[in-house]
């Protein structure tokens, strides 16, 4: 539980953030245009060169032995910022949607498949819709510790998370294949709710997907290199783990600090606009670092405005940012950011201090006292 103060809003006062924070989006969404689609260009353009770059210097590194030592480490560095570009600042946004107006079909949030072993198709049900509809509310959200972690104390302790600090390094490492097979809700299997086969039938196109991406870098690629096949394997083994754990370390900045906040089932009945806005704000958690920072996080930097606005380019989240800091301000609502040693710092706190029982804190309710007059569901946008 947060133990920042948040001030209580009146139905009045959380229709009027709610409509200040709608018009933020509406401004943006009208200026979308060229500028826009020239800057998600220059990044896949970057994905491209940084990729062909790296793969080209570790293919030198092992030709070239004069330049071996020198040559595979660049190889490896521009090869991860190639993967770390494609999977955060473009895959991820255009996933979303966020770059459907510009009519590319090879920028379509329904078809693109990004370069890691899960799915996109997976990805949009379980983050897309199940993560963005219901930020952070237990029993909804599995990103709460992807089944894995006891991050809040209100999640129930079992003995096996005395073994996270491990379990977290492990899942950091290999935050791909995490993601790849959170959909398939492995554990149904440990609980007989599915059968072996059964489970073996439904990770079919996430069985094919993995077969794809292991036979491009550590078959295809290594094979090209001949007798050096090992140098090449090792450059795009490791290029690999440090996007994992960059990935892994952004996402976990960005819901797991120590004023970030989890919430009951119940708080999202009758939820309005507004309740939604707020809810998304006191689960997320931004980072101050500066314009490299937010694109190596694909903007994520702007946790924040990324739950509100999913569907927006990220690339506008730092101008919106302004106005949201702005509004939260007013209307007295706690806006979480801080650096990124400071914001990843608090994840481990809490992965070290949740491995054994808490107890949480009493609840605060979320919502206001008096119903709003006009209740209902948040606007579809809120699952872009």
């Amino acid at each position: 539980m947060s133990s920042v103060y948040n001030r209580t809003l009146s139905a009045a006062e959380l229709q009027a953030f709610g409509d200040e924070l709608d018009a933020v989006r509406a401004r943006h969404l009208a200026s979308l245009g060229a500028s826009d689609a020239r800057y998600i260009r220059r990044i896949v353009a970057a994905v491209r060169w940084t990729g062909v770059a790296g793969r080209t210097l570790l293919f030198l590194g092992a030709f070239v032995h004069s330049v071996l030592v020198p040559a595979w480490i660049a190889g490896v560095v521009l090869l991860a910022l190639s993967k770390i570009l494609e999977n955060m600042e473009l895959a991820h946004n255009v996933i979303h949607g966020q770059y459907d107006w510009m009519g590319d079909p090879s920028l379509q949030g329904k078809t693109y498949e990004w370069d890691i072993v899960g799915t996109a198709e997976n990805w949009r049900k379980t983050h897309n819709f199940r993560h963005h509809t219901y930020t952070n509310v237990r029993g909804l959200d599995d990103d709460i510790g992807y089944g894995l972690l006891r991050i809040f104390p209100e999640q129930r302790w079992h003995p096996f998370f005395l073994a996270q600090p491990f379990v977290a390094v492990v899942f950091a490492l290999l935050f791909e294949w995490g993601i790849a097979i959170q959909d398939l809700r492995v554990g149904r299997l440990l609980n007989r709710k599915v059968t072996l086969r059964q489970l073996w039938a439904q990770a079919r196109p996430v069985r094919r997907k993995m077969l794809k991406q292991l036979l491009k870098d550590y078959v295809l690629f290594p094979a090209l290199a001949g007798p050096f096949f090992l140098p090449v394997l090792l450059g795009n083994l490791l290029a690999n783990v440090i996007r994992n754990v960059w990935t892994y370390v952004v996402i976990f900045c960005g819901h797991f600090t120590a004023d970030a906040e989890t919430f009951p089932k119940d708080c999202i009945r009758n939820e309005t606009r507004g309740h939604w806005y707020l809810r998304q704000l006191r689960g997320s958690s931004n980072l101050a670092g500066g314009r490299l920072l937010d694109v190596m996080t694909g903007n994520l930097s702007h946790q924040i405005e990324h739950h509100f606005y999913p569907d927006i380019p990220a690339n506008r989240y730092a101008a919106m940012a302004v106005d949201v800091k702005a509004i939260c301000a007013r209307y007295g609502q706690h806006y979480n950011t801080g650096s990124l040693p400071k914001q990843f710092g608090q994840v481990v706190w809490r992965i070290l201090r949740h491995a054994f029982p808490s107890r949480p804190a009493p609840e605060r309710p979320l919502v206001v006292a008096e119903p709003a007059e006009q209740p209902g569901n948040a606007p579809s946008v809120g699952a872009a």
